[in-house]
């Protein structure tokens, strides 16, 4: 005897449905708040010496790749 048992990820919730707007606005939140962080960390960047740049190893035409490294990719 075969049974076959099938899953189908379109099912929705009313639930899942209800939730989706917070978790939208939620998701913006996070990236506002982390994009908020990045920008004061690229103007403390901006504000150090080259040589203090040079110290930490960063290249003064470098400081956003290095500040979004884990986003973008070169």
């Amino acid at each position: 005897m075969t049974a076959f048992t099938t899953n189908s990820a379109s099912q929705l919730s009313l639930g899942r449905i209800a939730a989706a707007p917070f978790r939208a606005v939620w998701n913006f939140l996070v990236a506002v708040g982390e994009a908020n962080a990045r920008v004061h960390r690229i103007e403390a960047l901006q504000r150090l010496s080259d040589a203090e740049l040079a110290r930490r190893g960063i290249r003064r035409e470098d400081i956003v790749r290095h500040v979004f490294a884990d986003r973008l990719f070169f």
